[in-house]
């Protein structure tokens, strides 16, 4: 009996490995799976993380979209980060620019980084960035003040169903990082 008792944990044993081996698996197997389902689905109001190039099309002067900005700061960013305007009407296929302001409120050096997203998620993809800042790091010498540029369009594909675009970012302390590609005086 002894002999099957140590077959069977064995067994048992081997059976609780593997289930642990594909339960770290699957974890890591969720965030690619994650983003190919919102962009399947066009959910989650990612944005592309490179510039777009802007093709010049006819502009719809028929169409107005309000396109809002909002902008928060990580906690501990000793940063203001505010938007050059809060709203905007646009019309589908105009090249737009504007931009949003960051000051270094510390007596350090710091750097930062935006995550941008759209709302509602179906309109991220409509949503085009020819340069943005979110695309870089941002250096900010101690009490330093920069103003970070924003040039982008409206798609006129713009399902006609949404008539505003919220563009909302999140700038991140990623100082201790080592990322630094340039620094604003």
């Amino acid at each position: 009996m002894t002999e099957l008792k140590r077959k069977s944990n064995k067994q048992l044993i081997i059976l609780l490995i593997a289930s642990a081996v594909g339960m770290f698996g699957f974890g890591f197997a969720l965030v690619p799976l994650y983003d190919v389902l919102c962009d399947a689905l066009g959910i989650n109001g990612k944005t592309q993380s490179t510039a777009s190039t802007y093709q010049p099309v006819t502009i719809d002067k028929n169409r107005t979209i309000t396109v809002e900005f909002v902008s928060q700061v990580q906690s501990d960013m000793p940063w203001t980060f505010t938007p050059q305007v809060n709203t905007m009407q646009v019309h589908p296929g105009e090249l737009i620019r504007t931009h949003f302001v960051a000051s270094n409120l510390s007596a350090n050096y710091l750097v930062g980084q935006a995550i941008p997203s759209v709302s509602p998620g179906q309109g991220a993809a409509y949503f085009n960035k020819t340069e943005c800042f979110c695309f870089n790091q941002q250096a900010l010498k101690a009490n330093a003040q920069a103003d970070l540029p924003l040039i982008f369009f409206v798609d006129p594909e713009l399902p006609d169903s949404i008539s505003t675009l919220t563009l909302s970012y999140t700038l991140f302390n990623i100082t201790d990082k080592g990322y630094v590609e340039n620094v604003a005086e």
